[in-house]
């Protein structure tokens, strides 16, 4: 089986540096279920670049036990792109994979023009599904079938693959390394937990947001379904997997029929438990950082004594339903700038079936933090988890006047990612979380900007970790309580 990457930037033999594979040699590496990988350059010039993974696979190789029937020895495995593709990858371009690249460091983190070329790739869905999975990535498809010979017998179930795009070569070689297989619908080994952390990692910086992540983790996990609901608890702790979801609830894959995503991650875990415990492995696990955001908001509104809280961008509503379960809070005012959101947020609270007493002290409607409401006025505290990092930097201070100047809750509490911890997600230097933030930033920077509001708007503040912290790069969530300082203040 073949695959070929090709670049046409000049000079474009540092495709060699970035893959760690010399443009004048062969490189022959054994890989497992018994065969060959080879890399070689077809075209090697300062205006193109090609490199070529050719794998030869032996067939009696890939029988695993007694095994019965022509079929063992006669298969498609050494001639079409699949999860022996894919391991292959993995084996050869281990270092490429990890976005690692000491001869050439700015390059490996800059997007290039690249190609790939798959000329036998079988897809259990055709060129539609390829499609499907790729152009989300910003590659651009060309998905044919292979005709059968004669050709008046039809297509044959495989294709002949084409991408281009213009990404980092460790996001193609991690989109292929995950695609490959899940396009196959089929592996060569058995799948069992550690695939849950192959599969994070290498769909890290992408899968969480991407349309079809159900799907694409559902085949990658050979459709286990303990597998696969751990895998998408575990993505879920990427920050906002949607624009208006601004609270980072978990996917609608992971929902259960009530709705909440609590419950939907508790599942997740347990499966994850029992899975591990089917294997004899016993291992500690944090809840997931979405979890963990939201009861650090919670303890820090209830020691606060606040009765009325506002969730101000309550996006689909994850954070107003726990504010909600806890009748301490006798007021709940629950805002978002996006109609959809605020839909979601109805469908996830049973708007139309909350009962009665519940529902009076709730109030669900749409507002922009960026100008004066009086709706969300007079509140003993206000939370924004997850929702600064999504204004443009010119408009934050409309946000700081209409919350801390004209509500001015007595507590407001203020959630963000801190990008230090970014590269222990694996991001490159400068990458955000998530396409539809405006800006991270660093604890000394969220540190200054919150002291100026809190001075500016007769607040005091204090910081407090989200998450596991690291010696280097601290919490993955940053957070402040401001507290107004004494009445009267608001407005300057």
């Amino acid at each position: 089986m073949l695959l070929t990457i090709t670049t046409t930037r000049a000079p474009a033999t540092d495709l060699g540096f970035l893959l760690h594979k010399h443009p004048d040699r062969v490189r022959s590496v054994g890989v497992s279920a018994g065969g060959m990988a080879h890399v070689f350059y077809p075209e090697a010039t300062a205006q193109r670049c090609t490199a070529a993974l050719m794998l030869e696979v032996d067939p009696v190789g890939l029988v695993r036990g007694p095994g019965e029937g022509i079929t063992n020895y006669v298969n498609d495995r050494p001639y079409a792109a699949s999860s022996l593709l894919a391991v292959a990858l993995k084996g050869v371009f281990g270092t490429a994979l990890s976005g690692r690249c000491d001869a050439r460091p700015e390059l490996a983190a800059t997007p290039i023009p690249l190609e790939v070329w798959v000329p036998a790739l079988r897809c259990a869905g055709g060129a539609e599904l390829a499609s499907r999975v790729f152009a989300p990535l910003g590659w651009q498809v060309s998905a044919r079938a292979v005709p059968l010979d004669p050709p008046s017998w039809g297509d044959s179930a495989y294709l002949d693959l084409r991408l281009a795009g213009t990404v980092r070569v460790a996001d193609v070689l991690n989109h292929l390394y995950v695609l490959l297989p899940v396009l196959d619908d089929a592996k060569h080994y058995w799948v069992s937990t550690d695939e849950v952390d192959k599969l994070v990692r290498a769909g890290s910086g992408w899968l969480a947001a991407h349309p079809d992540r159900g799907l694409i983790t559902r085949r990658y996990l050979m459709h286990r379904r303990e597998l696969t609901a751990a895998a998408l608890a575990r993505l879920a702790e990427a920050d906002d997997l949607d624009p208006d979801e601004v609270d980072n609830a978990v996917p609608v894959e992971l929902m259960t029929e009530d709705g909440e995503a609590a419950v939907a991650e508790a599942v997740a875990a347990e499966a994850v438990a029992a899975a591990e415990a089917a294997e004899g492995v016993v291992v500690e696990r944090a809840a997931p950082l979405a979890v963990q955001r939201r009861e650090a908001v919670l303890e820090v509104l209830r020691s606060s004594g606040a009765r009325s809280v506002g969730d101000f961008g309550c996006g689909s509503g994850v954070l107003t339903a726990d504010l909600l379960k806890d009748a301490t809070f006798e007021r709940v005012v629950a805002t978002d700038v996006s109609a959809r959101a605020l839909a979601q947020a109805a469908r996830r609270l049973r708007l139309d079936r909350m009962p009665e007493a519940r529902r009076a002290r709730l109030r669900l409607f749409q507002s922009a933090l960026t100008y004066r409401d009086n709706r969300l006025a007079g509140l003993d505290a206000a939370v924004l988890m997850e929702v600064i990092e999504h204004v443009d930097a010119e408009r934050l201070g409309a946000v700081e006047r209409a919350v801390f100047g004209f509500a001015a809750p007595g507590t407001v509490v203020v959630t963000t990612p801190n990008a230090e911890y970014n590269a222990e997600y694996g991001l490159a230097e400068g990458a955000l979380r998530h396409r539809d933030h405006r800006f991270e930033w660093t604890r000394g920077q969220f540190r200054d900007w919150a002291e100026r509001v809190a001075g500016c708007y007769g607040y005091s503040v204090r910081f407090l970790p989200v998450g596991a912290v690291t010696a280097e790069a601290g919490p993955p969530t940053q957070m402040a309580v401001f507290s107004l300082a004494a009445a009267g203040a608001g407005v300057p």
